[in-house]
């Protein structure tokens, strides 16, 4: 397999792609010892879906340290082939894996992204926007967020050219079960059945959030891999006690060496740092990090004895997932083909989405065929806290899934929604068989058994950093100066059918706006 690949034929890979397409790669190291000591303009931690396209904004002014805990996704099939689709989840291990495996609380097996493109590295590919009313929900402004979208769409996203035979049935099926009308194909988060886009390209090879990095000025990033972030730096400055984030603390990935380096952000003067430390390391890594830094509820740190720099209650709170089920297709292709989802149901006044996929099984090519659901807004909240004060081991999540009468309730709508597209005309000609049609529909007190015993996550977890209880509208961390949470655990539900793309608009959006903000300070208070 290509996980044994050295980095040096890694980035040899990366150099050949990038140039035969007349684009310079910013630089990429796993050498902490090369970054160590050094200072930047911004340090953006984490290179997924939201770190990419912000570190690439941001160095069209500026220098930028772009830290990745994971290592690079080129050169990998797994992860850049379609006909591999869903195979990183079948290797895992404790430090290296792209996919890091966790089990929540609540006994649900659940997956993140370690790999420089994140979560987006390793995923299904869906790509749909957030509803207007998400955005105007959030204050954003609308036309820049347009901007922010196409932005990413012209770079890495693809229209399906031609709908599979599966895809085909998937879509009529869910037309058959009422979710209308049928839109074809769209980029909009609208009632009824759709076509999305996708990061696969009609060659069947994924673009990543990675790809976006030559986007903005590759000679100021520096991409350092297979680095874990330990804390932020702080510095206390004035007759207030004001705490500056002054730069980070790292270690490997690989578990090899507790050693610590730093790096640091510039400071033109003694009057602090102009620049930030913005964490996009996800739902999980960022409010991990957060409490790792001091950051957080005081007893709760207090028992993992870290200092406190300060009592931030809202942190690790508001941890939402999306409860999810499954309904298993009795589907055996000879020369089966994971298959990512193409066609999405939007239902019950987008209450409900459902979508269907074909994932592998086990390494010697066997699949699964299945309809799943989520529920788009539910009510069950849980927290996040710390296992360890080890930066590489998974945090301890709560979800608390159905937890919520109303979400139980709108469980077995969506089951029963499944149920109707399972027992569809579409599926029975696709598989052959009317086995599903001639079954009797499971009464309300059995899909409400079905919910609870099989309960599942898509991955669109989101919360520890939400706004307004952790982070202001700007995205910058109450309390502190120089440090801001850019990502997916600032949202307070999961956007459009699923996060990505607005998690990537987010990391353009916001990139500009710190941009701007940066060019009116300049403005106002000019150096001399």
């Amino acid at each position: 397999m290509m996980m044994g690949f050295s980095l040096h034929l890694l980035l040899l890979f990366v150099h050949l792609a990038i140039c035969s397409s007349k684009q310079t790669f910013p630089y990429m190291t796993s050498n902490v010892e090369e970054v160590a000591g050094r200072s930047f303009d911004y340090i953006v931690v984490g290179g997924g879906t939201a770190g990419c396209p912000l570190a690439a904004t941001l160095s069209e002014k500026f220098s930028v340290l772009l830290v990745e805990r994971g290592g690079s996704p080129y050169g990998d099939p797994f992860i850049l082939e379609l006909k591999y689709y869903g195979y990183s989840y079948l290797v895992t291990d404790e430090y290296t894996s792209a996919a890091q495996s966790f089990v929540s609380t609540d006994g649900v097996p659940n997956f993140r992204g370690r790999v420089l493109g994140g979560s987006s590295a390793i995923n299904g590919g869906y790509y749909g926007r957030a509803s207007k009313d998400f955005i105007n929900k959030v204050g954003w402004d609308n036309e820049g967020v347009r901007d922010a979208y196409e932005w990413v769409e012209s770079r890495i996203i693809s229209k399906p050219d031609h709908l599979t035979p599966w895809s085909h049935a998937v879509a009529l099926s869910f037309v058959e079960a009422g979710i209308l009308p049928y839109n074809g194909f769209s980029l909009e988060h609208i009632q009824g059945t759709k076509i999305g886009a996708t990061l696969f390209d009609n060659q069947g090879r994924r673009h990543l959030p990675a790809d976006l990095l030559p986007a903005g000025n590759p000679s100021k990033i520096t991409v350092l891999l297979n680095a874990t972030v330990d804390k932020v730096i702080f510095q206390r400055t004035g007759t207030r006690d004001e705490k500056i984030a002054q730069g980070i603390r790292f270690i490997k990935s690989d578990g090899s060496s507790n050693q610590t380096y730093e790096a640091y952000l510039n400071k033109p003067d003694n009057s602090g740092s102009w620049g930030d430390v913005i964490l996009s390391a996800g739902a999980l890594g960022s409010p991990q990090i957060l409490l790792l830094s001091g950051i957080g509820p005081q007893e709760h740190l207090k028992n993992f004895e870290i200092p406190l720099v300060l009592n931030l209650k809202g942190v690790g709170e508001g941890m939402q997932d999306n409860a999810a089920t499954a309904l298993f297709i009795n589907y055996n292709p000879r020369n089966p083909t994971p298959e990512h989802s193409k066609a999405a149901g939007i239902a019950d006044d987008f209450k409900i989405i459902t979508e269907a996929t074909i994932a592998p099984a086990s390494l010697n090519g066997t699949t699964v065929s299945f309809f799943v659901g989520k529920i788009a807004f539910p009510e069950s909240v849980g927290k996040l806290e710390l296992n360890s004060t080890d930066p590489r081991a998974n945090p301890s999540v709560t979800f608390n899934y159905l937890s919520s009468e109303n979400d139980l309730a709108e469980c077995v709508k969506m089951t029963e929604l499944l149920e109707l597209a399972l027992r569809s005309k579409s599926i029975a000609s696709f598989v052959g068989s009317n086995e599903y049609r001639n079954k009797t529909m499971p009464t309300k007190d059995e899909l409400q058994e079905l919910c609870k015993t099989t309960v599942r996550t898509v991955y669109h977890y989101h919360g520890g950093c939400t706004v307004g209880s952790v982070v202001d509208k700007n995205y910058r961390v109450h309390g502190v100066k120089g440090l801001r949470v850019i990502d997916g655990s600032t949202f307070l539900e999961s956007p459009g059918t699923n996060p990505m793309a607005t998690v990537l608009m987010l990391g353009r959006y916001q990139g500009l706006k710190i941009l701007q903000e940066r060019k009116d300070a300049s403005f106002n208070n000019p150096r001399t």
